[in-house]
């Protein structure tokens, strides 16, 4: 197999990047699937496994992975994986060696010099990633941290309650702005959701200028995409991606969420609001901290939430995360 390139989105969810992958992958140059979470569902179980030294073991993680694909709620269409292929493919025994692989095998199948991946929590695995040799290229895609918790707050995924939702979103900006001080303008390529709205041509022209792939006006025509309709009928989150870029798409938090909501996530995520360049609304200056009675009292919440949120789910909706979560689980019970 050519050497094949690689492309990490790293940031938070909730903040255009599914947008943005299905715009990247208008480019014959970059082929970006929908994420099935390999890394973020995989490390927590990694224990079930054993020894991947021993084959057996090895085999049964590529073997799940594999399934967990096939179960996404946003097939990679026409894409086979064939176990022993993958396995053939691998230089070493790990979970990161396997996430390789299959993303290069998808790229090739697809004609592409680059992989992109859109899970923006392997952030949390970026060290690990480095040490395996992939060594990608990385997009730091941002939004302004009151806009993403709104957006999880109407989402069918993710923490509901703001203090969660600001500590999240805090501590993932914070590692995303350390690792590009770490690897420089070389390696990671900045982009605020903002900006993307506000003059998609410029951004996406310098963002293929630091891929080195030329533009091509097909990026902004993504919505008429077969990828971005087979993912806008998977679920009601991505419904958007069958329309043109939404430009008035942000601080709809002013207008949506109550002051007390807006001063809980400044209070909590302040200081790396402003070093994004976000302003402040309510809150006064310097990240504060609430007592572990109150840190209870927003568990609890928190919590009632998330099932408000579940119970609120379309059958669609359901139907098409069931296989995922039943195959974690079963792993999880084994």
């Amino acid at each position: 197999m050519k050497t094949i390139k690689s492309i990490q989105i790293i940031g938070t969810q909730r903040s255009g990047s599914n947008l943005l992958r299905v715009i990247l992958n208008q480019l014959s140059e970059v082929d970006a699937p929908h994420p099935p979470h390999i890394l973020e569902r995989f490390f927590p179980l990694l224990p079930k496994y054993g020894d991947l030294n021993i084959e057996g073991n090895f085999d049964n993680l590529i073997d799940d992975i594999c399934k967990l694909v096939e179960l996404n709620p946003v097939p990679w269409e026409g894409f086979q994986l064939n176990r022993t292929k993958i396995k053939s493919y691998c230089k070493s025994n790990s979970l990161i060696e396997i996430f390789k692989v299959i993303y290069e095998l998808k790229a090739s199948f697809s004609k592409a010099t680059y992989w992109c991946c859109k899970s923006m929590s392997n952030i949390h695995y970026a060290d690990k990633i480095e040490e395996s040799g992939i060594k990608p290229l990385y997009i730091y895609l941002y939004r302004d941290g009151r806009d993403v918790a709104l957006s999880f707050r109407k989402a069918i995924v993710g923490e509901k309650h703001m203090y969660h939702l600001a500590k999240k979103w805090k501590e993932e900006q914070d590692l995303c702005v350390q690792l590009k001080e770490k690897l420089g303008n070389s390696r990671v390529f900045l982009i605020s959701y903002e900006e993307l709205l506000n003059d998609s041509e410029g951004v996406l022209k310098r963002l293929c200028n630091f891929l080195k792939v030329p533009y091509n006006n097909s990026m902004l025509t993504y919505y008429s995409s077969n990828e971005s309709n087979i993912t806008a009928d998977s679920g009601k989150m991505w419904e958007n991606l069958s329309q043109p870029i939404i430009k008035n798409n942000f601080n709809k938090f002013s207008k949506e969420l109550s002051d007390d909501q807006i001063k809980i996530f400044e209070h909590v995520a302040g200081s790396t609001l402003l070093r994004l360049n976000y302003n402040r609304y309510l809150a006064e200056v310097g990240d504060n901290f609430y007592s572990e009675d109150e840190i209870e009292k927003f568990n609890v919440e928190n919590k009632l939430l998330k099932q408000i949120a579940a119970s609120n789910l379309s059958e669609k909706d359901r139907e098409k995360r069931k296989g995922q979560s039943n195959l974690v689980k079963e792993i999880i019970e084994r």
